[in-house]
Parts: structure tokens; sequence; C-alpha cells
């Protein structure tokens, strides 16, 4: 293993920030849970305590025994990490005469200071706390202030430890990455060898030597994150990979075909599966989305079975599970060694035995692609959208039929086409459209109709968990909508989502 950082978790919902901004600085880091910390080994040349939404002032506030790091690494708390380290030392953490929230600039700033080396005098930097150090522990020193707050940042004489009061992970702090690289690169003296060529060289050697000469399954959606874990354990273990795709007929138009194609180009030792009609009847009749959501699943894991038996003496299972699915699944209330059963193939039964390989869960979605391209994957499957796992089941409101997903997939081709077609694709995060349980009226030549109605949906997003609506070209919605009505039989009326999440979801169902 790589030299690393280690971050703290308290909470905060800039945790993976910090983590994401250590890693473009090429340094390797791993988030865990403040509760349950990994001992110190050699490895670790510094510690990053994050924020948090608790005061220290509370009965009940996340605690942290230090010892086990202070005088040991370089430590650099954030927000509440600070807060933290001040009041355990004897300072005073009061609340906020004026809570800070948002913008601020740096009125003083020890420039002679290690953390604060080329940061300007009057640097915007990023606030969001309700809490401020009113006084510091003896051997703590002022390093950083803004007009309001005192301590923006201070150190500890005589340790390599640090306090900041701002966040440094968010663009807003515009200076942030400047103070993170002092710390990683210059404090903690990182070597910032950590890249995707090195991933991709360590993890096929580990694949080697982990898997030797067995045999892993594993189910392909078509998706960055399978295609790429792929990748990876197939330059381990080349044809002693066995990869399955399943067509659940819930597929974007000729997706089973093309993605197909594009895995064989890729070298995969593949095989497609058609299990349309078997989905189909599992679907019979369903209209609650959890129902919809559980059938798919439990047929995903019975094809999924019966294929996988076909292959002689496998005792591996190949995921593409990323680094967020394990961070969201170890909560700082409650440590758990758990991946959510929606990362698993399906979550899949007990009775498989077979022992799970992860290559890429230690990176962020950002990283995959990085790998996938020093892995030489075609462009088409690293740039593609995120496409959710039960597919147009969910996109469909109300009950499935054969029927209906032909008028899908119609509409669907056309949308994402057009934005293919326009140089609009890659500005969109994910895009899609929905068919609604409602027809209108409509008037086609001199007649009446009354037919469905679909909704197009395109998203910005950096992660997924906000959102907001693309304001697509009116020219193109217009063309798009025309060209639905138009060729789509069944279809008289195309409206376009403009909700954001918060407070709507990305999907319908």
């Amino acid at each position: 293993m790589s030299e690393q950082i280690l971050i703290l978790d308290f909470g905060s919902q800039y945790t993976q920030l910090i983590a994401r901004r250590v890693r473009e600085l090429n340094v390797y880091c791993e988030i865990h849970p403040y509760n349950n910390p990994p001992e110190l080994t050699d490895e670790v040349k510094g510690v990053i305590l994050s924020g948090s939404p608790c005061s220290v002032r509370q009965d009940d506030a996340p605690d942290l025994d230090l010892s086990g790091f202070q005088g040991k690494v370089p430590i650099l708390g954030v927000c509440y990490g600070a807060q933290l380290m001040a009041y355990k030392s004897g300072g005073h953490v009061l609340p906020s005469e004026i809570r800070e929230y948002g913008r601020a600039r740096l009125s003083r700033v020890d420039q002679h200071n290690e953390l604060m080396k080329e940061l300007s005098l009057d640097s915007q930097v990023w606030m969001s706390h309700g809490d401020t150090i009113s006084d510091l522990p003896e051997k703590f020193e002022i390093i950083a202030s803004t007009p309001s707050v005192k301590v923006a940042a201070y150190k500890i004489d005589g340790q390599d430890t640090y306090g900041i009061q701002f966040h440094p992970e968010v663009t807003h702090s515009l200076e942030g990455k400047t103070l993170l690289r002092n710390f990683v690169v210059h404090i903690c003296e990182c070597a910032q060898d950590w890249t995707p060529d090195i991933f991709v060289e360590t993890t096929v050697e580990e694949l080697r030597s982990k898997i030797g000469d067995d045999k892993v399954v594993m189910g392909l959606s078509g998706g960055v994150d399978s295609s790429v874990a792929a990748m990876l354990i197939h330059h381990a273990i080349g044809k002693n990979l066995h990869c399955i795709f399943v067509d659940n007929g819930l597929l974007r138009k000729n997706e089973f075909e093309d993605v197909l194609e594009s895995y064989k180009g890729m070298g995969l030792n593949i095989k497609g599966v058609d299990a349309r009609d078997r989905f189909y009847k599992a679907l019979e009749g369903l209209t609650d989305p959890e129902d919809k959501r559980k059938a798919i699943g439990r047929t995903f894991i019975e094809v999924f079975d019966d294929e996988a038996h076909q292959i002689q003496n496998v005792s591996w299972l190949g995921q593409g599970t990323i680094y967020p699915d394990v961070i969201e699944s170890v909560s700082v209330a409650g440590p758990s060694a758990t991946i959510k059963s929606h990362h698993n193939v399906g979550g899949l039964p007990d009775f498989m035995k077979l022992k799970v390989v992860e290559p890429l869960n230690t990176l962020f979605k950002d990283e995959v692609r990085l790998v996938g391209k020093t892995l030489e994957i075609d462009g088409k499957i690293l740039g593609r959208h995120p496409f959710p796992g039960p597919g147009l089941g969910i996109r469909i409101l109300g009950d499935i039929t054969p029927e209906k997903v032909r008028i899908l997939q119609e509409v669907d081709h056309i949308f994402i086409q057009g934005l293919k077609n326009k140089g609009l694709y890659d500005d969109v995060w994910q895009a899609g459209a929905m068919l609604l349980p409602i027809q209108s009226v409509g008037v086609m030549g001199d007649e009446r109709t009354y037919e469905q109605v679909v909704s197009l949906r395109a998203v910005t997003s950096v992660d997924g968990m906000t959102a907001d609506w693309c304001h697509l070209p009116y020219d193109f919605l217009a063309d798009v909508s025309n060209t639905i009505i138009n060729t789509v039989k069944g279809v008289n009326r195309v409206v376009y989502d403009i909700s954001s999440k918060p407070p709507a979801t990305i999907e319908w169902e």
C-alpha cells in the first residue's frame, strides 16, 4: 500500500470532498468514522479531522482520543475538528455572536507558517459554523483571522498540528487547494505518486496474486463502473473471467446488441442472456415502484444464478463497487462493514457462496473514468450517462408491458440521440424519458387522439447527490418534441421536467 492521508469523519457533508481534493494531489487517502479509526501505520503520513453538524458543547458530541495520532503524525482539524482539538486542550468554544456561513475574507495571514504559505491576505474562504473558538489553550498560536473570527486558523507550538475554522475543500475557498497542498505535500511530505497508471499496475498485480488460477463470474451492465472493474480483472486473469450481460427487457433501444458488441471489441469473455420474457412475466400487474424493483432484482438473481451455475468451479464474484458505496455503508453513528444490497449484483443469495472481488472500491467516480482511460476503454462507455439498475422499469410509471417498453425505448432513443447530434450529451450528467400513467387529448390531422404523455428529464450534477434541471435550448426541445409525436405511435404530448434535486429526485420512481 502506498503512503496515505487518513481522514476521520465526524459526519460533515463535505468529508468526501476533502478526500477528492487530496486525491487530486495524487495522494491516496481513506475516510474512516471518527469512532472506529484504524491503527496508525507507517503508511499514514497525516490525519485530517472533518467538520460535523454537531457542537463540541453538546453532551453527546462526537469525541476522539487523539493520543494515538497527536505528535506522531501531522494533524489538520477542519471546522469541528479544529474546535474539538482546542476544546479538549482547555480552550473555549462558544456560540458565535454572528453565525458565519458563506464567504469570508482572511484579514490576517501568517505567511511564514508552513500551512499558510502562498495564501494571500484578503483571500476568500468558505465558513460554515455556528460555534467559534473564543480562547485558545496555551501553546496554540493564531495563524489566520477574518474580520469577525479571530481564530480562523491555529498551530500548536512544537507540533505539526493545525486547526482551521473554514473549509478549504470547497471551491468557494479560492486558495483552499494551496492550503491542502501545503499540508499534504509539504508538511506530511507525501510523494504525490498515486496516479491512474500506478493504480492499474498495482491493482492488476494484486488481483493476480489474490485470484491466482481461480475463475471469476461478473454481471455487466454496460456502465462505467462494471466495465472498468471487468477490464482490470481481465488484465489480471484473462479468460478465467466469465462475464454475463442480461437483457431484462428494460434496456435502452438496441442497447443489448450494442453493449455486447463493444465488450467483444475489448476482448472480454462475455455471454449475453435474453431474459426479457422472464422479467415481463415477473412484472405482470405490478404498479408499486418498490414491488417492481424487488421483482426485477429477484429475477436478475435467478437468471444470474442459473447462468453462473453453468460455469464450472467458479470461486469469485466480481463487482463494480466504488468508494462512495463503501463510505455510505459505514455510518459514523454505527460502523458497519456491509455494503448496501443494491451495490451487490442485485443482492446475491448466500447459497452462491462466492468470495467477492471489488477492484474499484477505493476509487471515486471521476477516478474510475481516469483508470478507464489508462486501460484504453472506449470513450463512449466511459462518458455514458448513469442509468438506473431497474432500467426503464422505473421510468414507466404504473404497470409494465412490452408495448409500453417499446414506446419508451423509441422516445428515449430520439431524445438521447438528439443530445448527441447537437453536441449536448457531454454537457448533461443524466438524461432520459418517463412514460406517464395518463393520457391526453390531441389532434392529428382532422382526428381527435387520446394517447400517452411522456416527460423528458435532463440534469446537471457532480455526483448525483444534488442536481439541477438542464437549461436545454428551446429550439432543441421543440425539434425533439415534434420528432417524438410524429414518429412514435401512441404518444401525443411531450413535457419537460424542470424540477431540481432536492426537492425532487432525478428518477420519478
